[in-house]
C-alpha cells in the first residue's frame, strides 16, 4: 500500500474546507474548529518523559532538571513516583512516551497585527504522511509545485545589504511564480529570519490577489521560547504568541512572518536539531507526491537553498547532494556556503585537506580551535563528494553568468539537475518543459530548454500545448508555436473535445452549455447528464452567433467516438522507460481533424475571454476578418449574461480589439485591391456556418466596420444596381418619370453590354436598380397617402367610392408585401425566427400596427351603425402611416441621423414620464381634493387631477384656482351639468370660496417651480446628452443603418405598390407551384469555387501578416513604448558596466596575485642561492636573512567563464560512500588524496564490517582472527573460488587483503561473498538501430546502437545482464535468470565469440579495504538484423523469474544504468565506432 493509499485509512474528518489555494489565512468557522479539534488528537501524537531522572547539569535558572532537560514541575506525578525503571539510566526509547498532542490551532503573534498562522506539536516519530495529509486537507494549502528547503546559519550573521536584497527578492519571486512551499526552521533567527522578512516586504508590497507565500517552520518544540502559550488541549484558535528576543536565552522564539509551524517535540527541552530527521522524511515525502496543474503532472521538485551555516549545514547540503536534490549555495553569505562556493570551480582532485584547512582558518576564525584533524578530514571528503557531484550544485554568485536574481539560479539548478538525470529518450527534457510549464517560467524555457543541444519535433510538444491552453499560459502557446508547432495538425476532434470539457466553470459559455445538457437530460429522460459533444458546443454558439449561420459542428450519426485514453500529459516525470509521446495516446484509427482547427481553438479562447491566447491564435487564422468579426459577436452576446463588471468590460475591450483588427486587414486589402477586398465581404464562409463577413459584421453591430469607406463604397454600388454612381439624381426621377429618356445617354451604367441604345435589358437594369425601385415606392406611398387623406376629409360616403376602393386595394398590395417579407427566408432560419426577426424591426413594428388599425377602422366603417367609429380609426391609422414616412428619410444623410436622434429622445421622453407623473398626480390630486367635494364623476376627476394640472405645465391656469377669478357661473354647484366642473368649496350665503386660496397658490407656486423649472430642464440636459452622443457618431450611425435600407429594397420586387401584387403572383407561382427555394442576392453573398477561394484567403493571410507588422512598427515608435524601450536598455547597460566592474577587479587581483607568486619564486632563488653559498663556506647561516612565509589570499578567477573539465578520479569513488549499501554502518572519510596505500594516514581507523548471508557455507568467515583466515590461500586458486587479481599480486596484512585501488574507510568483507578479488561478468549485447526501413539511424553521423538492458525486481537502475560469477561457473547467475536453460550453450558460444573491452576492477559502493569486485565485460555484436542466433536468443529471454524485465535499449550517455555498467557500455560503443 503507498503512502497516499494509507492516508485514506486515517479517521477522516468533514472539515469541508476548499481545497483551493488560500489566498490570505483565514480565520476557521466554527464547524471546522470542531472537527480539527477532534481529528488531531487523534492521529498527532506528542511526547513526554515518564520517569524523572535527576541531571548532573541543571537549568539556566540553577533548578534541578531531569535528563530530558525539564524540571521536576513540568512532569507528570506518575514520573516522578514511578519505580518501575528505578536505577536504570534515562533512555529516550524507555523513558519517553507518546500521547495526544495538546498543542494546535491557529497562532497569532501579539503586538504584530492581525495576521493568523497555524501550528501543530507533533511527536518526532509522527509519519509524514499524517503531516502532509494535515496541511493539504485540514489547513487547505495547495500541494506545492515546488518545494524550497532553505537552510544555513542558525544565529544571526552579517551579509552584504545588497546580496541580502538580492537574495530575499529572488526567493520571494520563484516562490510566488511557481506557487512553491518554502521549508525553514522557523525561527526568529539567522537563515530564517532573513527569510521571513522577504515574506512580511512581499506582503507588505503586494495585492490581496497575488496570494500568500506559504512558509512553513519546523522547529524543535523543546527549544521554543514561551511555548506554554501555545497549549491548549482544545485548540487555540487563535493561541496569542508573545516574541521576546530579549528574555528568550538559549531559547529561539517563533518567526512571526512564517505562515504555518510544525513543532516537532522528542520529549526533550533545549536540544537543537531534533527537527531534521523529521523534516528530512517530511521534504522527502513531499517531493515523491504528484502534482497536477495545468494539465501537466509532475512529481513534486524540491531544491535545498543554503546561506552560510555551520557543521550542520554541511551535513544537510551532503545529504541533499547524496539523495539527489539539487542545491543552490548563495557565495558571500559566509562560512560553510563560502567554503563550498569558492573550491566548487576546482577539479575535486585540487580540493585537498590543505585547502580546506586553509579556508576554515579564514571563515571560521572564531571556531578554528576546535576543529580537529579528523573533522577536517571529514570536511574535505565531505565537499569532494558535494563537488563532485556538479549537476546538482549550483553557486549563485552576484553578477556572474547572468544570474542577476536567485530566482534563475533556483530554476536553473532544478533544470540542470534535470537535465543531467539518466533517462530513456525524451524523458529529461520532457521533464524540464512540464516543470517550465507548471511554473509559468517561459524565460527559463528559452534560455534552458529551447537549445540547440535538444531538437523538439512538433508532435513532441502537443501533450504540453493542451497543457498551456487548459491553464491559460498564452507565452508558452507563443513560444510552442514558434517551435513548430501546427495548430492544424494539434486540433482534433479528441482534443476539442478535452479543452470543451475543462473550460472554466464559471465562465459564461460554460453555464450555457451546461443549461444545454440539462436540456437533453431532461429530453432523453437520462438519469445523468450527457457528456459534452460539440454538437451541444455548436447549439450554444449559434445562439451567439445568430440563426444567420448554421451549426459549425453538426451533430454526427455515428455513437459517440472513443475518447482520448490519456488527453493530456497527466504523466508522472519520474516513471523511467516510457516517453511523453507514448503516452499522449488517441483513440483508436487515425485522428479525426475539425474543418477548420484555428477556427476552433480560438472560439475556445474567446468563449472563455481568454485575451491574449485569443490574440495569438487569432493571428494564425485564414479567413481572420470573419474570424474577428464572429469574435466580436460572441464577446458582446457573451457580456450581455456577465454579470461580474470588470469581466463584463474586459470582453467588451477584447470585442473591440477583434473589430479594429478586422477594419486593419480590411483596410490593407482595399488599398491593395477593391475587387477582392468586396469579396471577402460578401464570400460565403463554410468555416462560420456559411455566412459572410458583412453579415458577421451587422449581427455584432460593429458600427466602425461597417462604416469604412470600402464597404459603404460596395453599399452604393449595390443601392445603385447596374447603373453608374456618379449620375444625378434628378436624372434618375426624370427617367423615372419619362422612361424613353433612358435611350438618350442621360443615365450611365457601369457594364458595356448596357451601353447600345436599342439594348432592351437597359430597361430592366434601371428599373431594378435598388435606388430606382426606392424612389418609385416613394412616390407610390405619397400617392397612397394623398388619395388616403382626400378620402378622409372630402370623399368618405356611406358606400365606398371608387377611390375608397383603391386605397382598400393598395393596402392589401402593402399587405401581400409585408407578407412576403415576413416569409422571405433564403438562409433557412425557420418560420418562427423570420417572425421574431420581423418583428424585432421598429418600422415593422409600426407597419403592422398601421394595417391593425386600418382594418379595425374599415371593419367598424363597413357596419353602418359604426360608420363615424370607423372614420375616427381609419384617422388615426393615417397619422401612424404618415410617421412610417420617417423611415424614408433614413437614406439621407442629412435627415437619417435627425430620426435616429428622435427615437433615442423618445426613449428619453418615456422615462421621463415616470418623474413628471408623480408630481402631476401628487399635485391633482391635492388640489382636487382641497377645492372640490365629492366629485363623483369620472371624466371630470381625470379632468381635474390630470389634465388640468398637465395643461398648467403649459401655462394653462384654472381659474378657480384663486378666489380673486372665481366666476360661479363657469362651474356647477352640485355637480349635476355634464358639460362644467364641480365649484370649489364656498359659502351657501354668498357664494364666494371658502378653500383656503394661500395653500392652492402656494401647492401651485411649488408644482409650477418642480416641473417648469426643474423636470423640464431636465429633460432637455436629458434631450441635450442624447443629442450630443449621437452627434457624435452620427456618421457611423447613418452608415450602419443604410445598409437596412439598401438590403431591404436590393431584395424588394421591382413594381411598387398597388402593381407589386404582379410579382407577388410571379413569386407564388415560383415558390408554391413550382416549389423553387429563395436565393439570396448574389450581389450581398457569393459562394466561390474553391479554386478562387483558397486563392482569396492566402492573400487575405498575406495582407494580414502585413497588419501585424505595421501594427508592431507602430507600437515600437509609441512614446510611452520607446521610454519603456529605452528604461530597459538602460538597466542592461548598467548591469554590464556593473559586472565588467567586477571583471575589471578580479583582473587587478589577478594580475598581483601574479606578481606576489613571481616574488615568492624569487624569494625562493635567493634563499636558495644563500644556502649554496653557505654550503660552500661563504658566511655563516645566522646572517642568512629568514624567509617570511606566504600568507597571500587565494582568489577565484571571475573572469573564466570556461567551467572546469573535470578529469576521471584516479581512485575509486563510490567505494568511499559514506553509508555502506544495506546497513547503517559509516565509513571512515578517505579524501582522494589519502586514497594510496603509499600516502601515510595516521588517524585512518576503519570500522569492521561484514554482513550475515544467507548462503553462509558458501561465503568467507565472518571474523578476522587470523585461526579463521589461515584456511584460505590468497592470490591463487583456492578451489574452485579464484582469488587472483586481474591487477596482479596484492598485498596481505594481518592476514588480509590490501584492496589494490587503495583505502575505502572499511574493513571486513562487507555484504561481499568473499576476501580479496570477487570475480563477476558482464555481456554488453548490442546491435544496430534501425527504422522501419531496416537503415541504421545515425546521429552525428555515428551509427546508433541498442543494448540489451534488464531491470531486476527491487532495483531502481536498468543494467547490463550480468553479474557476480558462481565458483566453477561461465555464466553470472543473474544471466541465468534472464536467459532459458536451453540457450545457456550458445550464449556462452557467443561470448566465446565476442570481444573482450574490459577485465579489472570495478568501482562499486560495496566494496571494502579486504573485498572488492573485479569483472570481465564481453561485447557480443549482431551486425545483420536478420541475424539467427539474435533471434533466437530474443526467444529465449524471459526465464525463470517472470519479475524481470527485458528490453533492447538506445544507446546514450543519459541511459539511466549503473555508473559502471555505462562506462563498459561507452567502451563497447567507442569499440564500435558508435555513437555514445
Amino acid at each position: 500500500m503507498s503512502d497516499l493509499d494509507m492516508v485514506a485509512n486515517l479517521r477522516h474528518s468533514n472539515s469541508g474546507l476548499s481545497k483551493g489555494r488560500r489566498k490570505s489565512p483565514s480565520p476557521m468557522g466554527t464547524n471546522e474548529k470542531g472537527n480539527l479539534g477532534m481529528w488531531i488528537p487523534e492521529n498527532i501524537r506528542k511526547k513526554e518523559c515518564i520517569y524523572f531522572i535527576e541531571s548532573s547539569q541543571a537549568s539556566d535558572s540553577g533548578k534541578v532538571v531531569c535528563e530530558c532537560g525539564y524540571p521536576r514541575e513540568q512532569h507528570l506525578e506518575d514520573a516522578i513516583k514511578a519505580s518501575i525503571l528505578l536505577g536504570k539510566e534515562w533512555d529516550p526509547r524507555n523513558h519517553v512516551q507518546e500521547m495526544p498532542t495538546d498543542a494546535f490551532g491557529e497562532i497569532s503573534f501579539t503586538g504584530l497585527g492581525q495576521k493568523v498562522g497555524k501550528y501543530v506539536r507533533v511527536s518526532s516519530d509522527t509519519p509524514p504522511r499524517i503531516i502532509y495529509h494535515l496541511m493539504t486537507q485540514h489547513w487547505g494549502l495547495d500541494p506545492p509545485n515546488l518545494l524550497i528547503s532553505v537552510t544555513g546559519g542558525a544565529k544571526n550573521f552579517n551579509m552584504k545589504q545588497r546580496l541580502k536584497n538580492i537574495f530575499r527578492r529572488g526567493l520571494v519571486k520563484v516562490a510566488q511564480t511557481t506557487g512553491a512551499w518554502i521549508i525553514t526552521g522557523g525561527s526568529h533567527t539567522g537563515v530564517m529570519k532573513l527569510v521571513g522578512e522577504a515574506v512580511r516586504d512581499f506582503s507588505m508590497n503586494s495585492s490581496y490577489k497575488e496570494g500568500e507565500i506559504i512558509t512553513i517552520g519546523i522547529a524543535t518544540w523543546g527549544t521554543v521560547y514561551n511555548r506554554e502559550s501555545l497549549i491548549c488541549p482544545l485548540g487555540g484558535f487563535p493561541a496569542e504568541y508573545m516574541l521576546d528576543e530579549e528574555s528568550q536565552g538559549s531559547l529561539s522564539c517563533l518567526d512571526s512572518n512564517h505562515s504555518h509551524f510544525i513543532l516537532v517535540d522528542d520529549g526533550t527541552h533545549g536540544r537543537y536539531g531534533m527537527e531534521i530527521p523529521l523534516r528530512t522524511r517530511l521534504e522527502k515525502f513531499i517531493s515523491e507526491q504528484t502534482k497536477v496543474k495545468g494539465g501537466v503532472a509532475i512529481r513534486i521538485p524540491i531544491v535545498c537553498v543554503v546561506l552560510e551555516g555551520g557543521p550542520g549545514t554541511l551535513d544537510t547540503i551532503y545529504n541533499a547532494i547524496t539523495h539527489g536534490t539539487p542545491c543552490v549555495i548563495v557565495e558571500g553569505s559566509g562560512r560553510v556556503a563560502d567554503v563550498i562556493a569558492q573550491v566548487a570551480h576546482l577539479p575535486v582532485p585540487e580540493i585537498t585537506i590543505s585547502l580546506i584547512q586553509k579556508k576554515v582558518s579564514i571563515l571560521f576564525r572564531d571556531t578554528y580551535e576546535f576543529f580537529t584533524e579528523g573533522k577536517l578530514v571529514e570536511w574535505t571528503k565531505k565537499i569532494q563528494d558535494i563537488v563532485r557531484s556538479r549537476q546538482l550544485l549550483t553557486v549563485f554568485r552576484e553578477g556572474k553568468d547572468g544570474q542577476q536574481d536567485v530566482d534563475v539560479a533556483i530554476l536553473q539548478a532544478l533544470l540542470k539537475a534535470s537535465r543531467n538525470h539518466d533517462h530513456f529518450g525524451h524523458e529529461s527534457w520532457d521533464h524540464q518543459l512540464k516543470l517550465a510549464v507548471a511554473w509559468n517560467r517561459v524565460d527559463i524555457a528559452r534560455s534552458e530548454i529551447f537549445t540547440d543541444d535538444h531538437e523538439w519535433k512538433p508532435a513532441d510538444l502537443h501533450p504540453v500545448m493542451a497543457a498551456a491552453l487548459i491553464s491559460n499560459k498564452p507565452e508558452f502557446v507563443k513560444l510552442f508555436l514558434e517551435q513548430g508547432v501546427r495548430l492544424k495538425e494539434f486540433v482534433t476532434w479528441d482534443t476539442l473535445l478535452y479543452l470543451y470539457e475543462n473550460l472554466v466553470p464559471s465562465s459564461v459559455f460554460h453555464i450555457k452549455l451546461q443549461k444545454v445538457l440539462a436540456e437533453e437530460k431532461e429530453h432523453l429522460a437520462c438519469p445523468r447528464a450527457p457528456r459534452v459533444q460539440l454538437h451541444h458546443v455548436s447549439q450554444v454558439l449559434r445562439e451567439l452567433l445568430g440563426d444567420s449561420t448554421q451549426m459549425l459542428y453538426p451533430k454526427s450519426k455515428q455513437p459517440e467516438r472513443h475518447r482520448l485514453s490519456i488527453p493530456v500529459p497527466h504523466i508522472k516525470l519520474n516513471v523511467q522507460g516510457v516517453s511523453l509521446r507514448s503516452l499522449y495516446k488517441r483513440s483508436a484509427g487515425p485522428a479525426i481533424y475539425t474543418m477548420d482547427p484555428v477556427r476552433d481553438l480560438l472560439i475556445w479562447a474567446v468563449v472563455q475571454n481568454r485575451r491574449e491566447l485569443a490574440e495569438i491564435i487569432w493571428t494564425q487564422s485564414q479567413d481572420c476578418i470573419a474570424a474577428a468579426l464572429a469574435s466580436s459577436k460572441i464577446l458582446k452576446e457573451l457580456s450581455r449574461e456577465e454579470e461580474d463588471t470588470d469581466s463584463k468590460e474586459e470582453m467588451l475591450a477584447l470585442a473591440e480589439w477583434f473589430e479594429l483588427g478586422a477594419i486593419g486587414v480590411f483596410t490593407e486589402c482595399y488599398r491593395k485591391d477593391e475587387e477582392k477586398a468586396q469579396k471577402l465581404l460578401i464570400r460565403v464562409s463554410e468555416a462560420w456556418g456559411k455566412t459572410t463577413c458583412l453579415q458577421l459584421s451587422l449581427e455584432a453591430k460593429n458600427m466602425n466596420f461597417v462604416s469604412h469607406g470600402g464597404i459603404q463604397t460596395f453599399l452604393t454600388k449595390v443601392w445603385w444596381g447596374k447603373l453608374c454612381v456618379d449620375n444625378g439624381l434628378w436624372r434618375v426621377i426624370l427617367c423615372m418619370l419619362f422612361f424613353p429618356l433612358l435611350y438618350t445617354g442621360l443615365v450611365g451604367f457601369r457594364e458595356k453590354r448596357l451601353q447600345p441604345m436599342n439594348c432592351l435589358t437597359r430597361f430592366r437594369a434601371f428599373f431594378t436598380a435598388p435606388v430606382v425601385i426606392f424612389h418609385l415606392n416613394i412616390l407610390s406611398y405619397f400617392s397612397f397617402l394623398l388619395l388616403y387623406a382626400y378620402v378622409l376629409m372630402i370623399d368618405f360616403q356611406e358606400t365606398p367610392s371608387w377611390r375608397e376602393r383603391i386605397i382598400y386595394f393598395w393596402l392589401f398590395s402593402l399587405v401581400c408585401e409585408e407578407t412576403r417579407q415576413l416569409f422571405y427566408d433564403p438562409d433557412g432560419c425557420g418560420l418562427l425566427k423570420m417572425a421574431s426577426l420581423y418583428i424585432s424591426d421598429f418600422w415593422n413594428k409600426l407597419d403592422v400596427c398601421a394595417i391593425l388599425i386600418f382594418m379595425a377602422g374599415l371593419t367598424c366603417r363597413l357596419i353602418p351603425s359604426t360608420l363615424y367609429p370607423g372614420r375616427i380609426i381609419l384617422s388615426l391609422a393615417f397619422i401612424i402611416f404618415c410617421l412610417r414616412l420617417m423611415h424614408i428619410f433614413t437614406v439621407s444623410k442629412t435627415l437619417g441621423p435627425k430620426i435616429i436622434i428622435v427615437k433615442r429622445m423618445m426613449k428619453d421622453v418615456f422615462f421621463f414620464l415616470f418623474l413628471l407623473a408623480v408630481w402631476v398626480v401628487s399635485f391633482g390630486v391635492a388640489k382636487q381634493a382641497i377645492l372640490i367635494h365629492n366629485e363623483e364623476r369620472v371624466d371630470w376627476i381625470f379632468r381635474g387631477v390630470v389634465y388640468h394640472s398637465y395643461l398648467t405645465i403649459f401655462g394653462q391656469i384654472p381659474s378657480y384656482i384663486d378666489g380673486v377669478n372665481f366666476n360661479i357661473n363657469q362651474c356647477s354647484p352640485n355637480g349635476t351639468d355634464p358639460y362644467k366642473p364641480k365649484c370649489p368649496e364656498s359659502s351657501e350665503e354668498n357664494m364666494e370660496p371658502i378653500f383656503p386660496q394661500w395653500l392652492t397658490v402656494l401647492l401651485l407656486c411649488m408644482y409650477l417651480l418642480s416641473t417648469n423649472i426643474l423636470l423640464l430642464n431636465l429633460l432637455i440636459a436629458m434631450f441635450n446628452y442624447t443629442f450630443q452622443q449621437v452627434q457624435a457618431h452620427t456618421d457611423q450611425i447613418w452608415k450602419f443603418q443604410r445598409h437596412d435600407l439598401i438590403e431591404e429594397y436590393h431584395g424588394r420586387p421591382p413594381a411598387p405598390p398597388p402593381f407589386i401584387l404582379l410579382n407577388h403572383l410571379q413569386l407564388f407561382i415560383r415558390r408554391v407551384v413550382l416549389r423553387k427555394p429563395a436565393t439570396r442576392p448574389k450581389q450581398l453573398k457569393e459562394k466561390l469555387e474553391k479554386n478562387e477561394e483558397a486563392a482569396l484567403l492566402s492573400w487575405e493571410m498575406y495582407l494580414k501578416e502585413n497588419y501585424l507588422q505595421s501594427q508592431q512598427c507602430r507600437e515600437k515608435q509609441n512614446t510611452e513604448q520607446r521610454v519603456q524601450d529605452i528604461a530597459l536598455r538602460v538597466d542592461t547597460l548598467a548591469e554590464l558596466l556593473e559586472l565588467d566592474r567586477v571583471k575589471r577587479t578580479s583582473m587587478v587581483e589577478q594580475r598581483l596575485l601574479c606578481l606576489e607568486e613571481q616574488m615568492l619564486q624569487s624569494a625562493k632563488a635567493l634563499n636558495w642561492i644563500v644556502q649554496a653559498l653557505y654550503r660552500n663556506g661563504y658566511g655563516l647561516e645566522e646572517d642568512a636573512p629568514p624567509m617570511i612565509p606566504s600568507k597571500m589570499p587565494e582568489v577565484k578567477d571571475y573572469d573564466s567563464e570556461e567551467k572546469p573539465q573535470e578529469m576521471k578520479s584516479m581512485y575509486h569513488v563510490n567505494a568511499r560512500n559514506f553509508l555502506y549499501p544495506s546497513s547503517y554502518t559509516i565509513r571512515f572519510p578517505v579524501p582522494d588524496e589519502k586514497v594510496p596505500w603509499e600516502v601515510e594516514f595516521q588517524i585512518y581507523q576503519p570500522p569492521f564490517f561484514t554482513a550475515d548471508r544467507k548462503d553462509k557455507a558458501a561465503c568467507d568467515p565472518l571474523g578476522h582472527s587470523v585461526e579463521s583466515l589461515l584456511k584460505i590461500s590468497f592470490n591463487t586458486m583456492d578451489g574452485l573460488v579464484n582469488r587472483q587479481s586481474f591487477h596482479g599480486t596484492y598485498d596481505i596484512q594481518e592476514g588480509l587483503p590490501l584492496n589494490p585501488m587503495g583505502r575505502t574507510g572499511l574493513r571486513g568483507r562487507g555484504s561481499l561473498r568473499y576476501f580479496g578479488p570477487n570475480h563477476a561478468m558482464h555481456p554488453v549485447v548490442t546491435r544496430w538501430r534501425r527504422n522501419t526501413d531496416g537503415l541504421i539511424y545515425r546521429k552525428n553521423l555515428k551509427k546508433m546502437l541498442e543494448v540489451l538492458v534488464v531491470l531486476f525486481p527491487l532495483s531502481d537502475h536498468w543494467a547490463l545482464p550480468g553479474g557476480s560469477l558462481e565458483p566453477g561457473e561461465s555464466l553470472p547467475l543473474k544471466l541465468k535468470h534472464v536467459l532459458r536453460r536451453e540457450f545457456w550453450t550458445q550464449f556462452q558460444n557467443l561470448l566465446n565469440q565476442g570481444t573482450e573491452i574490459y577485465k579489472g576492477y570495478v568501482d562499486d559502493p560495496r566494496n571494502t579495504d579486504n573485498a572488492w569486485i573485479e569483472t570481465i565485460a564481453v561485447n557480443v555484436h549482431f551486425e545483420d538484423k536478420n541475424d539467427i542466433e539474435m533471434k533466437r536468443m530474443n526467444s529465449f529471454l524471459q526465464g525463470l523469474d517472470p519479475e524481470v524485465c527485458i528490453r533492447w535499449q538506445v544507446v546514450d550517455k543519459r541511459i539511466p544504468l549503473y555508473t559502471n555498467h555505462k562506462e563498459l557500455l561507452q567502451k563497447a560503443s567507442a569499440l564500435l565506432g558508435a555513437y555514445y
